[in-house]
């Protein structure tokens, strides 16, 4: 294994970078020359979070730096650092708080991230030196987690629908041993998986479910179900043009759920995992499903199309009933759901729903604790009544916008066994500019806040 980009062992050529909040501003400045202090005042540093100071030496070259940072357990307090610093090496002295030695890591990865497979950065990130020894750290498989749903939610359609798809999952399933089986095109009504089927039979990409399974079956096993939707047009309720214009990210659940089950095998947690993946492009064609349809489902719930762009969930009823199906002990999925979650919560706190509060505080703990943070809403089931079907057992989607999110959670929640604990995380997983850290485009959500939790559940 190399280090990621942005990293290096070689501490040959580096220069020494100093890590200032404004609490601790003054005692850093008082250990200063006072050449330099006056630099650090002449410039106006203050250790603001996200600011970056050179500070010279005599004969006008750089001789060090200091990086502004604010909560140093928060991986995005360094994202900044990559590329606001001179593009050469660092070295960072007198970090021991191995909390915040994991999180500059994981910042400086994340900071040094640009999506690159069909354009080149402008310029290489600074690089932070570390030991060569952490090539297989905890805080690198999480950056790489965290990359791997960048990059599959950045990868247009064309190079990222179903069957790209299914190529990532049976890569990930050979390096670690782990079984694979992909249920594809007409195969999915001969195995009784209608509702995948009719969402993604108009492309002439066929739709499947991708389904991996690793680990030792006496540890506890857990079930991972991503909303694989590779392109949205909306289907025959189509999409305005805006609305269609980053549809490549709606399979950003999937991306979540092959990242962390990724993540699970690389660091060996004592688990067992389940991971499924209805994946489709929801295309407009002959036979594309009809708004007043009333299509099948695997568990023989009947449901009638009020949109067909509320198409994640009708997939995701037939994962979560076959996942369930499988009698895991806990049930987690992803899904780039829905705009009223988004509307409620911003683009930054994915929303999370779940019928089991011991699965909530965990998650939302271990949010606050890794700083990837979510929010719970609530499973309101009398608003149930507004999947109100005279034809079938349940529309898809109904007249009213109220609850938009909570609905659509409710749906699903239909789908589940009462008696199992289900976790539902609608994730943005976008975001709109760059921020430091934060390039615009993929972005993880709530990925490690799962990870940590999922490793706290296999330790007890």
């Amino acid at each position: 294994m190399t280090l990621p980009l942005g990293f290096t062992s070689d501490a040959g050529d580096a220069l020494p970078l100093a890590l200032v909040r404004r609490a601790s501003f003054d005692s850093w400045r008082a250990t200063l020359s006072e050449s330099a202090a006056a630099w650090v005042d002449a410039q106006g540093f203050d250790a603001s979070p996200g600011t970056v100071l050179t500070l010279p030496d005599g004969n006008g070259r750089i001789a060090s730096a200091a990086l502004g940072i604010g909560d140093p357990r928060d991986p995005f307090s360094y994202g900044h650092a990559p590329f606001a610093l001179p593009q050469r090496d660092w070295q960072v002295d007198g970090e021991d708080d191995e909390a915040s030695v994991s999180a500059l890591r994981l910042g400086w990865g994340l900071g040094s991230y640009r999506f690159s497979r069909y354009k080149a950065p402008m310029r290489a990130p600074a690089r932070l030196v570390v030991d060569a020894a952490l090539e297989g750290d905890e805080s690198f498989d999480l950056l790489a987690a965290c990359v791997r749903v960048r990059d599959l939610i950045n990868t247009p359609t064309e190079h990222m629908g179903p069957a790209e798809l299914e190529a990532v999952a049976r890569e990930i399933a050979q390096r670690f041993d782990a079984d694979i089986e992909v249920i594809t095109g007409d195969a999915l009504i001969e195995q009784n998986f209608p509702a995948i089927h009719a969402v993604g039979r108009a492309s002439h990409r066929a739709p499947r479910l991708i389904a991996l399974r690793w680990g030792d079956e006496a540890h506890p096993h857990i079930a991972l179900v991503g909303k694989g939707v590779c392109f949205d047009t909306g289907g025959l309720d189509l999409k305005p043009a805006d609305g269609m214009r980053w549809m490549k990210k709606d399979m950003g659940g999937a991306a979540h759920a092959i990242a962390l089950a990724e993540l699970i095998m690389a660091r060996k947690l004592p688990l067992r995992i389940t991971l499924l993946v209805p994946a489709v492009e929801n295309s407009v064609g002959p036979d594309a499903f009809r708004p007043g349809e009333v299509i099948a489902t695997r568990q023989g719930i009947s449901v009638e199309i009020d949109n067909t762009d509320a198409e994640g969930r009708v997939i995701l009823c037939d994962a979560l009933t076959y996942a369930g199906e499988q009698k895991p002990v806990w049930l987690l999925d992803f899904a780039t759901l829905t705009g009223a979650a988004r509307i409620a919560l911003g683009p930054d706190l994915p929303a999370l729903f779940t019928n089991q509060d011991a699965i909530a505080v965990q998650w939302l703990e271990a949010g606050q604790r890794q700083r990837d943070p979510l929010w719970r809403m609530p499973l309101w089931r009398p608003y149930l009544r507004y999947l109100t079907s005279n034809i079938a057992d349940l529309a898809n989607a109904g007249p009213s916008k109220m609850a938009g999110s909570v609905t659509a959670a409710l749906y699903l929640e239909r789908f589940v066994p009462a008696d199992l604990p289900w976790a539902h995380l609608d994730v943005y997983s976008w975001n709109d500019a760059d921020r430091p850290g934060r390039p615009a485009g993929g972005e993880a959500q709530g990925l490690r806040a799962a990870y940590a939790m999922l490793k706290a559940h296999a330790s007890e």
